[in-house]
């Protein structure tokens, strides 16, 4: 199934049922928001769930682009990406928790075509008991149920909505499905339930939510990679592109081609929202993103850089997110930060060597080296000889 009927099966799924289509928003939140960058489908529907506004719609569902940094490190794996999309359901006070895991079982079963799956619920703790609804319903749909604590309660800070959650898992071993979703790594998450019942005050206590509304959210990427049969999202139709050309022009090893690629895309999505790079704030972590993959790029061959980038891959991020930014505009933005990168290097070098001489390196040397002169660890370490 193609990433565009993907898409499609989704969107018409939620509209047949009564669900009114919203347009995510970009990457960046609105003016006042805490937050960097949008984290997740339901952040620009936060003042709905939490009942600051009112929506004229009571049924939503949506396809919004996140960032999250907070995953840097584990991109180069199978399933991470720093910019990703979310699908989302929503009920705003309307139906229950229950019919919003019979409609996810419906879909990803036949509107999908998946099987061998496995839920988890939220099993009790101190305050409340375990979730035996959503048990009750999904053992009635032939699903097995592992119960977890910390990993199926949701909240989205200190205060404020919380409640627990089902998160629906797909197998994706060679084998039969073997362990459960905490004992074997080859159950990947796709889709979680949240009923929003509680919230939680600043004194700590929880209080019922009446009426409860539910958040669903599914990582399209990853349902694309168990809808595609592939063992990565990089391998997906939607990285068609970014395969063809990453490869045949930097020759890089699968994490360094995973990196390479989930960086520049990510960096052409940020782009494309209005981002430019500078040292603080969302411009920093654009400028953080360029110069890992520019690192990586080095550390390859130091003689590879930006200006093979054909404007082809450009063109088809920005046409996925649907972007009006000239895809020209943005490939010279990303050769100006490669030349500031390189100049950046060139300064460093002889900084580097002196410091070199009186030994290996120090904590000091390298807190001093990017407070000083702007030299991340990662760049001292990969680029510069230490």
């Amino acid at each position: 199934m193609e990433s565009t009927k993907v898409l499609r099966t989704f969107g018409d799924f939620f509209t047949e049922r009564g669900h009114h289509q919203i347009t995510g928003s970009t990457l960046r939140p609105e003016p006042g928001d805490p937050v960097l960058f949008t984290t997740s489908g339901m952040h620009p529907l936060t003042p709905y769930l939490d009942g600051r506004r009112r929506h004229p719609q009571r049924r939503l569902t949506n396809r919004q682009r996140c960032l999250r940094t907070t995953d840097l490190e584990e991109v180069g794996d199978r399933t991470h990406l720093t910019v990703f999309e979310m699908l989302g359901s929503w009920s705003l006070g309307d139906y229950s928790h229950e019919q919003s895991l019979r409609w996810g079982f419906e879909l990803l079963t036949e509107g999908f075509g998946l099987d061998r799956l496995y839920v988890t619920v939220f099993g009790g703790n101190d305050e409340l008991g375990p979730d035996l609804d959503s048990e009750r319903v999904w053992h009635e749909l032939g699903l097995s149920v592992e119960r977890l604590v910390d990993d199926n309660w949701w909240s989205n800070g200190p205060t404020g909505p919380c409640g627990p959650d089902s998160e629906i898992f797909v197998w994706t071993g060679d084998t039969e499905p073997e362990g459960t979703p905490s004992t074997d790594s080859r159950w990947v998450e796709v889709w979680n339930h949240v009923h929003m019942r509680f919230h939680r005050y600043d004194d700590g206590l929880l209080r019922p939510v009446t009426p409860p509304n539910v958040d669903t959210g599914m990582g399209f990427e990853r349902l694309l990679m168990l809808l595609q049969g592939v063992n990565s999202v990089y391998e997906t139709d939607l990285f068609e592109p970014w395969t063809e050309h990453v490869n045949r022009l930097w020759h890089p090893d699968e994490r360094s081609f995973r990196l390479l690629t989930d960086h520049l895309r990510s960096s052409i999505v940020v782009i494309g929202d209005g981002v430019r790079p500078s040292n603080t704030g969302q411009g920093y972590v654009l400028r953080r993103l360029i110069r890992r993959c520019l690192t990586t790029l080095y550390r390859l061959d130091p003689s590879y850089g930006l200006e093979e980038l054909p404007v082809e891959v450009i063109e088809h991020t920005t046409g996925h997110f649907g972007q009006p930014d000239d895809p020209g505009s943005i490939r010279e933005l990303l050769l100006d930060e490669e030349r500031r990168f390189r100049r950046l290097i060139d300064r460093g070098r002889d900084r580097v060597l002196r410091l070199h001489q009186r030994g290996p390196l120090t904590e000091t040397d390298f807190t001093f080296l990017h407070e000083t002169h702007g030299l991340p660890r990662e760049v001292v370490e990969s680029v510069l000889p230490v």
